[in-house]
């Protein structure tokens, strides 16, 4: 079995490429040949912009009668995006580019002219030269000024830099700091001082209640220094309404015990002026005045007092006589 790929061919003894046929084919062949646009370009006839770049399938066939220094120059057909328009450029092997020839017009070609106008004043130049001496030494001196002016304008532009570069940065910078801790400053002066006056105010409002407070009447107290004896608190004069302290329960029911007048309804006398046994008398009196008052037992102990009251108003009275 051969193989498959195949790098050495067989040939006869008897071969002889001369007899071979030879392929008779036009000079002016088409090939079809895959290609970018060179350049941007815009169509004639739709007015479509086609970009640098953009690619083709391009007929292209070499130009007859046509050659630079030995180099041929070959023709490119394409068609428009748009409108099928067709659309042809050639190439320019003395400029290393590309020229327009039909169908479309090429865009930004002002750099281009430019550089062509440049090297037609070039050469223009150097053909007057060739021939006037004088024209030479004015050309001279026309370059040489040019140049004295390139030079002061290059001066004035160092001098420029060197303003600028004269500006400190860091001062602009420390002085727009201290300018921020100033304006933060003067707030916090202005919040501590507005914190000071609400606080005043309401010192002013609760000193202004305080003294409406103190201007209301106050209750007098009693001095407990002021009675001397136990019995003081019986020989008291009433109290006004107004000024009368709260009865307790007790009080309400069996009553205050404050004179002589309400005592002497509850106490009876005894007339007699011989003196009995005052442990005798005070139990006697103790049951009297106890079996009396076994109705009110919430009254026991007041009942109890009103007792030894009584024996002892008895005793003074005895005295006195």
């Amino acid at each position: 079995m051969s193989e498959r790929k195949v790098l050495n061919k067989y040939y006869p003894p008897d071969f002889d490429p001369a007899k071979i046929p030879k392929l008779k084919l036009p000079k002016d062949r088409q090939y079809v040949v895959r290609l970018m646009a060179p350049f941007n370009m815009r169509c004639k006839t739709c007015g479509e912009y086609i970009y640098k770049g953009k690619k083709f399938n391009a007929r292209k066939e070499t130009v007859q009668n046509e050659s630079y220094l030995g180099l041929p120059i070959f023709r490119f057909y394409i068609k428009c995006t748009r409108c099928l328009a067709e659309i042809t450029f050639k190439t320019d092997p003395e400029n290393t580019d590309y020229t327009m020839e039909h169908g479309a017009t090429r865009n930004f070609q002002a750099e281009k002219l430019l550089e062509e106008e440049e090297k037609r004043m070039q050469k223009e130049r150097e053909e007057e030269e060739l021939n006037n001496p004088m024209k030479v030494l004015e050309n001279r001196t026309k370059d040489s000024k040019l140049e004295m002016e390139v030079l002061e304008n290059l001066q004035e532009l160092k001098e420029l830099n060197q303003r600028q570069a004269n500006v400190d940065f860091e001062a602009m910078l420390k002085q727009y700091k201290e300018l921020e801790e100033e304006q933060r400053r003067r707030e916090q002066e202005e919040d501590e001082q507005e914190m000071k006056a609400m606080l005043e105010q309401a010192q002013n409002r609760r000193l202004l209640e305080d003294s409406d407070s103190d201007e209301e009447p106050t209750k007098a107290r009693p001095n407990p220094t002021a009675q001397s004896k136990p019995t003081d608190i019986l020989q008291e004069d009433p109290q006004p309404q107004s000024k009368r302290p709260r009865m307790e329960s007790w009080e309400r029911s069996v009553g205050k015990l404050s004179t002589k007048a309400q005592l002497a309804g509850l106490v009876a006398r005894r007339k007699e002026k011989e003196k009995a046994d005052p442990a005798l008398e005070n139990g006697m009196e103790t049951r009297g005045t106890t079996a009396s008052t076994g109705s009110l037992p919430a009254a026991a102990a007041a009942t109890s007092s009103l007792g030894l009251l009584g024996a002892y108003s008895d005793s003074e009275d005895s005295a006195s006589d």
